[in-house]
């Protein structure tokens, strides 16, 4: 394949009205990264990613974020199985936003088991000082438990998201 380059940032004219390529990451390295269903439009996520992980999400055609938490590459279903497929990438005006429209291959993006990781709802306009989130998603797409040991024991974090 060939090496991913960005554009540097050189005015406001190339940043918005121009065909180059220039993200601007924040004070940490990244870009925020919302994904949604190709076909439905369904926000599944809103992640992150390095120029690293925006480079390997041009590449290989799938997902690869990056792990506020962990500190590391995440290839979005390279554990779990449940991969997020390109299907078109889009960046926003200023080039500091990126859009992801996906396939989801296993029915699943929510590392919990839900379609999306936007499954409860939060209610509003009422009264009550005490807010109950309701679930908006009912069922769960299965695991693997070698997935969710991962993400129980946080020491297995260290290497399992590094890629080749």
């Amino acid at each position: 394949m060939n090496k991913i380059n960005f554009e540097n940032r050189k005015s406001i004219e190339q940043i918005e009205e121009s065909t180059e390529l220039a993200p601007k990451f924040d004070d940490n390295g990244l870009i925020p990264v919302v994904t949604t269903d190709y076909s439905s439009g369904e926000v599944l996520m809103q992640g992150y990613m390095n120029s690293e992980a925006f480079k390997k999400t041009i590449e290989l055609g799938e997902a690869v974020y990056f792990s506020r938490s962990r500190k590391v590459l995440w290839h979005k279903g390279k554990i779990s199985g449940l991969i997020q497929k390109i299907r078109e990438i889009r960046i926003d005006d200023d080039q500091d936003c990126v859009w992801l429209r996906v396939n989801v291959v296993g029915g699943a993006s929510c590392h919990v088991g839900y379609r999306s990781c936007f499954y409860r709802s939060i209610p509003f306009g009422e009264k009550n000082s005490k807010i109950i989130l309701k679930f908006e998603e009912k069922e769960k797409v299965l695991i693997q438990k070698r997935y969710m040991a991962i993400i129980l024991i946080p020491q297995n974090y260290k290497n399992i998201y590094k890629l080749k």
